[in-house]
């Protein structure tokens, strides 16, 4: 499998989280390949995208990312 371009794997979990989670663990695999290949070390996704925006949504999405091996961090995040 070769890596997608980071923006596309990321793309590819939104769609994924808004068809009720549709091969999301194929997705998560994908996007911590792409990660891998760009160098970087965790995803940064956009609240607003998200199919359940709110924390606990939000806090749930992280928890299952990390026991994947993706660290996820969203826009926005450290302003108060």
């Amino acid at each position: 499998m070769s890596a997608l371009p980071l923006p596309q794997a990321i793309e590819n979990i939104y769609t994924s989280l808004h068809a009720n989670n549709m091969d999301l663990e194929q997705h998560i695999a994908a996007l911590k390949a792409a990660l891998t290949a760009a160098g970087q070390k965790e995803a940064v996704f956009d609240p607003a995208r998200l199919a359940q925006n709110n924390r606990q949504g939000r806090k749930l999405m992280q928890a299952f990312f990390r026991k994947r091996g993706v660290t996820v961090e969203f826009k926005g995040a450290d302003e108060k």
